[in-house]
């Protein structure tokens, strides 16, 4: 299993508009590529220097077969809409998890 991690940093001008869509649109489009099996949202608690809110988004994918296919048909499209909504009023870092034990 792996872990889509994507951190995000939301300038406050656009928080409660950008947490909106990211709960009622962005997430569910990104389930609906098929490449997910679950998502997760999070509040990172620390303060960042630079302010606004932060957020880690995980999604779940079973390979990095889907991964790829992720990357390579639906990543590009996704970003853009984003950007095409808030601009550079956010700042994104992705990083690539993969999950070598799980404890409940």
């Amino acid at each position: 299993m792996y872990i889509y991690n994507v951190t995000i940093n939301v300038d406050p001008s656009i928080h409660n508009a950008w947490l909106e869509w990211m709960n009622q649109i962005h997430i569910p489009q990104m389930l609906g590529t098929r490449k997910f099996s679950s998502a997760r949202m999070c509040r990172v608690l620390v303060e960042e220097e630079t302010g606004g809110f932060t957020y880690a988004v995980q999604y779940q994918t079973q390979s990095r077969k889907q991964l790829e296919a992720y990357y390579k048909e639906d990543a590009a499209r996704m970003r853009q809409d984003g950007f095409d909504r808030f601009g550079e009023a956010f700042v994104a870092f992705r990083t690539e998890l993969e999950i070598i034990s799980d404890h409940q």
